[in-house]
């Protein structure tokens, strides 16, 4: 059980769990995952921490989005109602989300952060994203993860 697990259990939300073996050596988590669980890749989704620079109290937030794509900075800075938005250094994501870098997933995180995911998840019934450790992904559908973290849907990709 992870903190992701028991956050969408906790709300009676049912998900996929699916393990799978990790290469320490892979750097390209998602990548890993897809093809490890035979999944096409855009249906799986990363999660990023990004800098909105909000508040002190309410500074970073999440990023979804499909491991293929990369992240429009300022259009989810926009979404989330801020001007601009950089990337957390990763040794913050960690100690922000509770989760290691390749494993921090958009459940149960430390704290709850305003997240925003890209609508292109809307084009499936179920996403995969990480599951809350290396080589663990969990499936759910994207309008229960809207839910669990009261995501914003916009288009952050390009």
């Amino acid at each position: 059980m992870t903190p992701a697990i028991e956050a969408a259990a906790a709300a009676g939300i049912q998900i996929g769990v699916h393990p799978y073996e990790h290469d320490p050596d892979n750097q390209k988590y998602g990548l890993e995952a897809a093809e490890a669980l035979g999944v096409p890749l855009a249906r799986v989704f990363k999660t990023l921490v990004i800098d909105i620079g909000a508040t002190v109290d309410s500074r970073y937030a999440l990023a979804v989005l499909p491991v293929p794509r990369i992240l429009k900075l300022k259009a989810a800075a926009g979404a989330l109602g801020q001007k601009k938005a950089m990337m957390a250094a990763p040794h913050r994501a960690e100690r922000i989300t509770g989760y290691v870098r390749g494993g921090i997933s958009p459940l149960g995180t430390r704290t709850q952060l305003p997240t925003v995911i890209d609508s292109s998840a809307c084009d499936f019934d179920r996403i995969y994203c990480s599951g809350g450790k290396r080589g663990l992904d969990i499936s759910i559908r994207w309008e229960d993860l809207v839910l669990l973290t009261t995501a914003t849907l916009a288009s952050i990709v390009r």
